[in-house]
């Protein structure tokens, strides 16, 4: 069962209650109509309604519990309006935790779907090699399940077990494309399925999407490296020239105004919190348009 982040009671208990308000989450479900495929490729046994429910009392008990603690703090402070206050600070940070909730399940396909990609070259490449020496399909995918291709590995340790008890091993191979996510990985399963429905040697067909991956990666090389230009040319202005100039500028000032020391102090401190933002938002940027297929 996929977990609830900051949920603070146990995903079984959680599941029950949310079963009772099935009508409100019902309703609901139609904001969010991607929820139900995220939960799919998680391979998560609970539906979009119930994970709503879910995350609806979840992020109700955090906010009855951030209530209190803002109401009693305020309480002691005596300040004016502070049942406002409190309810205000308390259903910010409850849509805060909840849209996080709701995120979830996309944020776990997304990092499964990176892994997948990351070792689906070298995997492939495996295969290759194994088949050539004459290993069998089915001992190749076995080794592979032990390789330590991390989500790869784990998907053809599923599509293991299934042949391994009696299954067709191009039924659970299908079924392993049908219930992913990555694109690339669904790809080279349905061109492994064609080729040995065709009865072609399964080396040229691995061979085959071997080539299209490089080809694949190459692109995505490529176009990563035309969007860092405009991304360095940000980091350049956001970075470095602008905090650069501001210095520059106190300096000037300072020669013409008596500013105090405090002041200072101060500007200086708000342009290293600003260059340090910038640094962490540009490295987080470059991070995230990585292609997934390059290690």
């Amino acid at each position: 069962m996929i977990k609830i982040p900051y949920a603070v009671v146990p995903a079984q208990v959680l599941l029950r209650w949310a079963k009772k308000i099935g009508g409100i989450t019902e309703k609901l479900r139609l904001i969010f109509p991607k929820l139900s495929l995220d939960l799919k490729y998680s391979e998560s046994e609970v539906s979009d309604r119930d994970y709503l429910g879910m995350c609806l009392i979840a992020s109700g008990i955090i906010f009855v519990f951030f209530f209190l603690l803002v109401f009693l703090l305020l309480t002691r402070l005596q300040l004016k309006g502070f049942f406002v206050y409190a309810l205000i600070a308390s259903l910010v940070i409850t849509l805060f935790i909840f849209i996080q909730q709701i995120s979830y399940p996309r944020l776990f396909v997304s990092r499964r779907v990176r892994s997948i990609e990351q070792n689906l070259m070298p995997a492939l490449q495996n295969i290759l090699i194994q088949i050539n020496s004459g290993v069998p399909l089915f001992d190749t995918l076995v080794n592979i399940s032990f390789g330590g291709y991390g989500e790869i590995s784990n998907e053809f340790k599923r599509g293991v077990k299934r042949i391994a008890a009696g299954e067709d091993e191009i039924t659970a191979l299908e079924d392993l494309a049908k219930k992913n996510s990555s694109v690339f990985f669904r790809r080279s399963i349905w061109q492994l399925v064609n080729g040995m429905k065709a009865g072609s040697d399964i080396s040229n067909v691995i061979k085959n999407i071997t080539e299209n991956l490089g080809e694949e990666q190459l692109i995505g090389i490529q176009r990563y490296g035309s969007q860092l230009n405009p991304l360095a040319m940000f980091y350049m202005l956001f970075a470095v020239i602008m905090p650069s100039l501001g210095i520059t500028f106190i300096i000037v000032l300072s020669s013409f105004i008596s500013l105090g020391e405090s002041v200072t102090k101060s500007v200086l401190y708000g342009l290293t919190t600003v260059v340090i933002f910038f640094q962490i938002m540009f490295m987080g940027m470059i991070k995230a348009r990585r292609p997934n297929l390059m290690q």
